[in-house]
């Protein structure tokens, strides 16, 4: 089945984010998202932004989303993160950014060169 039309732009902006909070995350240790906040304010937004953007792909094209590894984790994450439930155990976002990140950068990106071969020319 081919992917829906709106599928390549929330592709993309979900590999956008991911490859930003690895840069944020680059060369920092788990104990700088406690002690910066600007590095923590930034790795929560792209969080955010992450999870829509797999949000919006879910609702239009929930086929392809279900090909995102752990896209309903990501969204929850941003779920928790937006709108504050509870406590926000950075143990998991660091772990996520750290070890979930990279592994779904690698799965973005051959969705979106799916979705919009014209962009990898």
């Amino acid at each position: 089945m081919s992917m829906r039309p709106k599928a390549g732009a929330h592709l993309w902006d979900a590999a956008e984010a991911a490859k930003n909070i690895r840069t944020v995350a680059e060369g920092k240790a788990r104990n700088d998202l406690d002690n910066d906040l600007i590095i923590r304010s930034a790795i929560e937004r792209l969080i955010e932004l992450l999870g829509e953007a797999l949000n919006r792909l879910r609702r239009d094209d929930p086929e392809t989303a279900a090909r995102v590894p752990g896209f309903d984790k990501v969204i929850g994450m941003r779920n928790i993160l937006a709108h504050e439930y509870g406590d926000i155990d950075y143990e998991i976002v660091w772990s996520a950014v750290t070890n979930r990140v990279p592994e779904l950068i690698v799965v973005l990106d051959e969705l979106v060169a799916e979705a919009m071969p014209s962009i990898g020319e």
